[in-house]
């Protein structure tokens, strides 16, 4: 049995926002240990079909044996979700009832210390979520110039002292090759002062930063968004978890964009743009965890939902 866990945020909330009926196609593209997977091939029976993806083979196998009573209804492929064009051809289909979106990372692969993701702990400088990926945490701190180094810790990081990061980790390596999180997190530690350092570690924006730079978390991810929504049958629903604000604003912005109809001069008499409102918001403002859950799972705390139908 694979120990893999990882507690589904909003897991009702998912649910009722991908308003899910018998017969149903639907994709998760983050299957992670399968807990929402479970519960749309439950609630979508007894012939509603799940198509989902996953970088991670732990997250895979676990997944594939919290599924088995569902044999038969599911696929799951070694993918990424950017790549959903080929694993619906794959799968035969051509468009979908909903599609869910975690883009938070399982508390296994942050509790495996093994694999790097923490700063809390003594690792090897990995955080990739396929372990057989080209590019590793240790690659990035090691190779990338300072400037490169400065603007993903201050870009995704969102970190005001990214600059002094950068200088530091590009000044230590001149001296040894920085090859564990310990490592890298006592260089965070040095580089932010001590006023702020008052509240507990504060590596977790740099490792954030850089976690999101080795798996290309970003990239694609709007036109990602713009695809799958565009994938939804009439009356479809999207439901998507982020976890950052950079993840959340390009969610916010590219629904904006769709649920926009006509953006002509109001002075021409007709339209010319040719654009035609594509979905609506269900959620004007995002949806967040409740207290008690908060409380159960403190990885729900900066979670925020964002749902939209197809009209």
């Amino acid at each position: 049995m694979i120990n893999f866990s990882h507690k589904p945020v909003m897991l009702e909330e998912c649910m009722q926002g991908l308003n899910l009926k018998s017969g149903g196609i639907y994709f998760d593209g983050t299957v992670g240990g399968g807990g929402h997977s479970y519960e749309i091939l439950k609630r979508s029976s007894p012939n509603g079909r799940l198509i989902a993806t996953d970088l991670d083979d732990n997250a895979i196998a676990a997944a594939k044996q919290r599924l088995a009573e569902f044999s038969g209804r599911f696929e799951i492929y070694k993918s990424n979700y950017k790549e959903y064009e080929e694993v619906f051809s794959a799968a035969g289909v051509s468009e979908v009832d909903g599609v869910l979106l975690d883009f938070g990372i399982s508390s296994f692969q942050i509790d495996e210390v093994s694999r790097g993701f923490s700063y809390m702990h003594e690792a090897p400088l990995d955080m990739r979520m396929d372990p057989n990926g080209e590019l590793s945490a240790e690659d990035v701190v090691n190779g990338y110039s300072e400037q490169a180094l400065y603007e993903i810790i201050r870009d995704y990081g969102e970190e005001r002292f990214a600059k002094n990061i950068a200088r530091n980790i590009v000044e230590e390596r001149s001296k040894v090759r920085i090859t564990s999180s310990r490592q890298l997190s006592a260089l965070v530690e040095k580089s932010i002062p001590a006023k702020f350092r008052k509240n507990g570690p504060v590596a977790r924006k740099t490792f954030q930063a850089i976690r999101i730079e080795v798996n290309g978390e970003l990239d694609k991810l709007e036109e990602t968004v713009r695809g799958l929504c565009r994938k939804l049958k009439k009356g479809g629903r999207i439901c998507i978890l982020t976890f950052h604000s950079l993840e959340d604003r390009i969610v916010k912005n590219v629904f904006r964009e769709l649920e926009t109809d006509c953006v002509c001069d109001k002075s021409l008499p007709v339209c010319v743009c040719g654009k035609k409102k594509e979905i609506e918001i269900l959620t004007k403002k995002p949806i967040t965890a409740s207290e008690e859950e908060k409380l159960k799972n403190s990885r729900s705390a900066c979670a925020k939902l964002r749902i939209a139908e197809k009209v």
